[in-house]
Formats: structure tokens, sequence, C-alpha cells
């Protein structure tokens, strides 16, 4: 009785307050365990941007992407392509500076590095997942090691408060088989966190006590929208419609394996169906050969029964997925094994777009690896004072269309013999020549720059005539013609 008055009154008296805290600590354990749990399974993550996938949506792309690769033809050929033009038949580093170049080909050709056949791993990879996660590692000498992380284990990518592109640290996925130990697992401000990679800050990277560095990551990526941490693959937009293709050339093979099949129809008239059963067991035991003649009385007549195929729009139901396949990659028809009517100008306008995709790809990726070469070797500068972080360093790639090499030599031969005669007759300047004879060879100069270098270079004996006299024409080194005019070239 006593129990009861106690338990009202401090109901009455306190019971708001205790409901209170009481709703208060179930709300925050529910958001803690929301937080952790959202971030495992299928939520978007507190680090993800809008832009970005969801990380379940990012993981599933992936692993379509990388199946695709490995089980379409089409799919493996689209990502081949890309490598065989955009890295082509190599690339090649080099330095003016004689120390800064012999250390850059070392790094280059070091058989832990080998970045010769890396080059056409990290293309793949890089079509194939939208973005490539490179580690840098370099020992107390200086010389640095280049090792590739799925993107697939890579869970999140933390990024200043004021700059999505200023990338500050990227965590794998957690190893949650294995014990928690040091980085390998944490649990972080925003849940369960992998390893986690600094990434490249030039101004705090130093060597260590004992002389080496500290990892670092570095993040690239392709197909990026504007405000997204990460980049898309090349497929992602082909995998429906390859998964759709695949499985219309599927039903279609076996359509073909059975579209010439038959069976006998043998019509009879039996006493019961024991005799009916007994002559179906001979025929079936003997079954006629092809091309055999086969002789029945009145009492049965033979026929043949075989499918009706008709699906005589199949071939157009083909090539509109293929079509589709080819819009969303960027390469013609031609280029995936299926010629249609096209002829070879057809084919040759038609290739043009392709070449296109592939200069940017290059640009971009012959920028990526002398982003990475620079990092390499300011690390080197640290411990090396022979190499020159100020010297230039140039990624060399091969060309993407030898045709277009040929266009270009003629159209620049041709306005340089026009153009030539305008600057002989001072309609136009030197700069001018120079930079319409190098638009018209496809290369981008530095006109000022080069104007400058020509002028403190030597000219060669062939470029000084001389009158019979031995004395310099008084032509500005010129040749003229009989009647004092400058010659045109």
């Amino acid at each position: 009785m006593r129990d009861g008055i106690v338990s009202r009154f401090v109901g009455r008296v306190f019971g708001g307050e205790i409901e209170r805290r009481v709703a208060e600590s179930t709300r925050l354990a529910v958001r803690a365990l929301d937080d952790v749990r959202d971030r495992l399974m299928s939520g978007r993550s507190l680090d993800t941007f809008p832009r970005d996938r969801h990380d379940y949506d990012r993981e599933k792309v992936l692993a379509d992407a990388l199946d695709a690769w490995r089980t379409n033809p089409l799919a493996r050929r689209i990502v081949a392509l890309t490598s065989q033009y955009v890295v082509g038949g190599g690339l090649g580093i080099e330095s003016q500076h004689e120390a800064t170049h012999l250390f850059l080909q070392n790094w280059w050709t070091h058989r832990l590095n080998r970045m010769d056949s890396r080059a056409f791993e990290w293309c793949d990879e890089l079509t194939r997942t939208g973005e490539l996660f490179v580690v840098i590692s370099t020992d107390a000498a200086g010389m640095s090691y280049l090792r590739a992380i799925p993107a697939a284990d890579i869970q999140e990518i933390e990024s200043a408060a004021n700059d999505v592109e200023q990338e500050i640290a990227i965590y794998e996925k957690p190893d949650l088989s294995a014990p928690a130990t040091g980085q390998e697992s944490a649990m972080g401000a925003n849940g369960l966190r992998g390893r986690r990679w600094d990434v490249y800050d030039q101004a705090a990277d130093r060597p260590a006590e004992d002389g080496t560095f500290h990892p670092v990551m570095l993040h690239y990526a392709v197909n990026k929208p504007v405000g997204a941490k990460h980049g898309e693959s090349d497929l992602a937009p082909l995998l429906r419609w390859l998964a759709r293709y695949a499985a219309w050339l599927e039903d279609r093979a076996r359509l073909n394996r059975y579209r010439n099949t038959f069976v006998f129809w043998v019509k009879a008239k039996f006493a019961n169906q024991a005799e009916k059963l007994a002559r179906q067991a001979e025929l079936n035991a003997n079954p006629p050969n092809p091309g055999s003649i086969l002789v029945t009385d009145e009492s049965e007549t033979w026929s043949v029964l075989s499918p009706n195929l008709a699906s005589f729009e199949a071939a157009e139901d083909g090539l509109a997925l293929k079509k589709m396949i080819s819009a969303g990659s960027g390469i013609p028809l031609h280029f995936i094994a299926e010629p249609e009517s096209a002829t070879r100008t057809t084919a040759e306008s038609a290739g043009g777009p392709t070449f296109r995709h592939y200069e940017q790809r290059q640009l971009y990726f012959l920028w990526m690896i002398k982003d990475m070469a620079q990092i390499v070797l300011m690390r080197r500068a640290m411990v090396d004072h022979h190499v020159s972080v100020r010297a230039e360093i140039k990624v060399n790639g091969t060309d993407i269309s030898a045709r277009d090499n040929a266009a270009l030599a003629v159209a620049a031969s041709t306005v340089v013999g026009a153009f030539a005669g305008l600057r002989d007759r001072g309609l136009i300047d030197d700069a001018e020549l120079l930079r319409v004879a190098y638009r018209f060879a496809g290369e981008i100069v530095d006109i000022e720059g080069m104007l400058i270098r020509g002028k403190n270079a030597p000219a060669p004996k062939m470029l000084q005539p001389t009158n019979p006299g031995g004395r310099p024409t008084n032509s500005g080194g010129r040749h003229t013609n009989p009647g004092g005019r400058p010659a045109g070239v």
C-alpha cells in the first residue's frame, strides 16, 4: 500500500521529466545505430555528395562492369580499344635536365614499377571503373613505387569542408573478418571505416626520422560530374544494353539450333494401344535415314513436323541493340565487327568523333602520368640534390591516327607555302606565320617562346647566302630573286 502511494506521488511530481529523459536517450541510441547500419548496408554515407551514386549503386555498377569485361566480348573490346589508342605503342618520359632525366628513366624502368606495361593496366582500370587510386611508397633513397588499389575496395573519400576537390583522406572498406588493429579498421565519426590513406599534400610531405616517406594515395577520375567525388565507368551506360544484346544473341543461337530439326509423324489405324506402342518402338529402333526410300501401304500416312520460327525482324533487332551500344561507347559499328552497309568514305567519316574521344582520354592520361612523375621527382629531390624539381617533365604518347598525320602534313605543307609569300611581302609577321603553320600541323605551341629561341639559335650555314665577294647579302638573310625581291618558300 505504501509503495503504491509513493509511486503515484513520484509519477505525478517527476513523471514528465522522467519520460522526457527516457525519450531523449532512446532517440540518441536509435540515431547512432541507424548511422552505422545505413553506412554498412545500403545508405548514402555522410561523406557522400548528392551528385555521387549511392554506395550500393556504385558498388553494383563496378561489379557489373568487371563481370561484363570478363564475360562479354563487346565490353572487353571496348575497353581494349581505349587502351590500344590511348597508350598505343607505349609511353615515354623525358626531361632536358640530365640528372633528372636519368632518375626518371630509372624510376620508369624499375622492375617494381614497370611503367611501360603498367600503363596498359591502369588505362583498362580507368575505362572499366572511371577512377584510379594509386598508392606511392618511397624508400630512404628516394625511389618511389606505385601500386593501384581497386576502386571497389574504396569506401569513402574525405574532402575539405569548403572544397570537394581538395581530398584529405581515402578510406578502404573494413575487413570485418579480421580484428581491428592500428589503421586496419577503426570506428570513425561516421561509423566503421577501413584503412586510412592520406592524400598527397605537397606542403606537408616530408621524410620521417628514418629517412622513409609516409605512403600517400592519389585519386584520378574521369566521367565525373561537377561537384562529385567519384568517376563513372565508360561501361556504366552500356551495361543494360550489353546484357540485352547478349541475351538476344543467345536466343538466336538456340533458335537456329532447332530451326532445322524435325520429327516424323506416322498416322495409322491400330487395333489397340499395345499395337500402337509396338509400332512406335519399332520405328524408334530403326528410324529412316536421310535420303532413304520409304514404302508404306494404305494403312500408314507419313508426314514431317518442323518448327516454324518466322523471325524476319530479328536482324534489325540485333542491329538496333548494337547501334545503341555503339552510340553509348562512341565507337562506330565497323570497330565492333558490324560493317553494316558502310563504305570506306563513310567509315573514315565515322571515325572522326571516336578519335577525338581517344585524344581527350589520352590528354588526361598523359597528364595523370606526369602528375605522378612530378610527385616522385619532388620526393627524390629531398634526398638527392642533383635532380631539379623545376625541370620540365614531358610524357609522350603515340599518335591516335596515322591517317590524320598524313592529312596534317599535306595541310601544313600547303599553308606554309602560301603564307610564306605573305610574310616575304611584309603582310604578316613571323608570329602569325608560325601560328598558322603549327595550327595546320595540329600542334599547340608557345609562339612567343619559339620566336625567342629561334632568334637566339645560330642560323644554319645553308640559310646564310653570300654574294660572289664572300659578303652576306643585304636581304636580311633571305634569298632574293634577280629582281631583288625576296623569293617565297
